[in-house]
């Protein structure tokens, strides 16, 4: 059977909101039966861009992450609900009931991607429906996918077997693994967010003057295995991507032709922009 899966591609979102402002729209002041109570005017952000910045000036990358309800299909929200309050459809979509929820705050407790919100005044915790009822009534896709004008967000309705081979095909990845919740939401350069870089400038003296270099080949190591390789472009500049946070301290070495090849010490704590490397 296909089911619903929502693929974000992390490198495509340039943080616009017209996602979380598309979902805000259709629920602020709209009452949907059997998918969702009205969404409050304020508080909720039931898609929410997360934003991180790596590296320093004067190389800096910035990512944004929309988190959203994942559907997970070991979903911990169902487990902690009373009365059948959580269900989960057959299609893949998770609905937390309007009705039977009410009152019932360790739903939103139970989230790990803090994407269940409580409506204060209707005492009752929401998150985003998948827009099951747009769906239902024949779209394509959810208002968040069709609102993007990058296409960092994707809708598929395909069976278990086809996502599966989309997710080898395209590198996608959970947020969260470590969960074990099985979420229906999938996540495209998500290295972007979760791991760090290493970047720098390679300049030498030459006639006097501080030139940049080109064409440098830039090595990262831990002891003899290489981490990583970087050519450095027309600016000198070079990056060394998808280092786990916190892992020790890297031989970084700097050979172009003509010049002396330098080596120094890396620390990788977070991601780090060493500045300019002089030859």
């Amino acid at each position: 059977m296909k089911k619903w899966n929502l693929i974000v591609d992390v490198a495509e979102c340039t943080n616009c909101n017209l996602c979380a402002l598309a979902t805000q729209d259709e629920y602020s002041g709209n009452e949907w039966p059997g998918v969702a109570a009205e969404m409050p005017r304020h508080g909720h952000r039931w898609i929410d861009i997360k934003r991180k910045e790596r590296g320093q000036v004067p190389q800096v990358d910035v990512a944004y992450l929309p988190v959203m309800c994942q559907h997970c299909d070991d979903a911990p929200c169902m487990k902690v609900a009373k009365d059948g309050a959580v269900t989960k459809r057959a299609d893949g979509i998770v609905i937390i009931d309007p009705v039977k929820a009410r009152g019932q705050k360790q739903i939103v407790e139970a989230c790990p991607f803090d994407a269940v919100f409580w409506n204060e005044e209707k005492q009752l915790p929401q998150a985003w429906p998948f827009d099951a009822h747009l769906l239902d009534a024949g779209w394509k896709e959810p208002r968040a996918a069709t609102a993007c004008p990058t296409g960092a967000i994707r809708a598929v309705n395909v069976e278990d077997e086809e996502m599966t081979a989309i997710r080898a095909r395209d590198g996608l990845e959970q947020l969260k693994p470590e969960a074990g919740v099985k979420p229906r939401v999938w996540y495209r350069n998500l290295y972007r967010y979760t791991k760090c870089m290493v970047a720098g400038t390679v300049a030498a003296t030459i006639d006097g003057q501080e030139e940049c270099i080109e064409g440098a080949a830039v090595t990262l190591r831990r002891g003899d295995a290489t981490v990583g390789t970087a050519t450095t472009d027309a600016f000198g500049d070079f990056r060394i991507d998808r280092l786990e946070p916190d892992s020790g301290t890297y031989a970084l070495t700097i050979e172009k032709e003509g010049f002396p090849a330098r080596t120094l010490d890396v620390a990788v704590t977070d991601s780090i922009t060493i500045g300019t490397v002089t030859l």
